[in-house]
């Protein structure tokens, strides 16, 4: 019987996943190094969809102790992963802080600075010696390169790929982009996204937006709003020319396939369900 690869990811989701990775991995605070080491591990917890970097106790640079303050409410943002399921994985937006596998959290303290409960220490023998940080309390170097949002997941790819295919966004029955010329992004997992020339898309119909998002694979994005729609809140964005990998797609203009009347090839595109579908704001 043949298996569906989608499936046998998905299935791992509920569980804590981890991957050696053979790259150079620092972190930094204050400016001064936390971890050099040639010994990270990708660590996904279990429901987490993206991972982050877990590294050897032994080599850290600063001092882990018990957290001196008591733990905030943290920002969660559950979805589901499939139309129907029920919304139990967590996107990117999710704070560190909500682990979802037992083991104690940490400070990381060095001289004159504190990440507080920045460390997670997992209580799971196959990670023994091993401490998990939180990407957002630190500076990131994989190799000489500043890394963004999250770890780069080596099961995950994007491809991009030009297309004479006739693509048209629709919001409440106003077209706001036709074009033949889109750039197509394919991504693990995700929806296919549709990147627009400007000039083909109805921007004086929108407005900039002051929302901004970073994306380890394609840089950081700012965003644009319709105010003809209350579902038009930022519901557009381009991404800024700092990652090579994403060339095609700098300053071109994509709209969220699970919140428009996406049209390709003349035929209306069902709303994916993905972190994405519920409403910005």
């Amino acid at each position: 019987m043949a298996t569906r690869l989608s499936e046998v990811i998905l299935g791992t989701f509920p569980r804590l996943r981890y991957e050696p990775t053979a790259k150079r991995i620092r972190a930094s605070l204050g400016g001064n190094t936390v971890v050099d080491t040639l010994h990270a591990y990708l660590i996904w917890e279990p429901h987490r969809i993206t991972p982050i970097f877990a590294v050897p106790e032994q080599e850290l640079q600063a001092h882990l102790a018990v957290p001196e303050r008591p733990a905030a409410p943290v920002e969660a943002h559950p979805f589901a992963v499939r139309q129907g399921a029920a919304p139990t994985s967590f996107d990117p937006g999710t704070g560190f802080g909500k682990h979802t596998t037992a083991g104690e959290e940490l400070d990381v303290v060095m001289a004159g600075a504190t990440a507080s409960r920045a460390a997670f220490r997992p209580e799971d023998p196959d990670l023994a010696g091993y401490v998990v940080l939180d990407f957002g309390a630190f500076g990131w170097l994989e190799d000489d390169e500043e890394i963004i949002g999250h770890p780069r997941d080596p099961f995950h790819r994007v491809d991009i790929r030009a297309s004479s295919v006739e693509v048209e966004v629709a919001l409440d029955g106003v077209t706001l982009a036709r074009t033949n010329g889109a750039q197509l992004l394919y991504e693990t997992m995700l929806p296919v996204r549709y990147y627009l020339p400007p000039a083909d898309v109805r921007l004086d119909l929108m407005k900039e937006s002051p929302k901004r998002s970073v994306c380890p694979y394609k840089g950081q994005a700012g965003y644009w709003t319709y105010p003809g729609s209350e579902g038009g809140l930022d519901v557009a964005w381009s991404y800024d020319r700092r990652f090579v990998d994403a060339a095609q797609i700098h300053g071109l203009i994509c709209f969220f396939n699970e919140r428009v009347d996406l049209t390709v090839g003349g035929v209306l595109q069902p709303r994916p369900v993905s972190p994405w579908s519920r409403p910005a704001g």
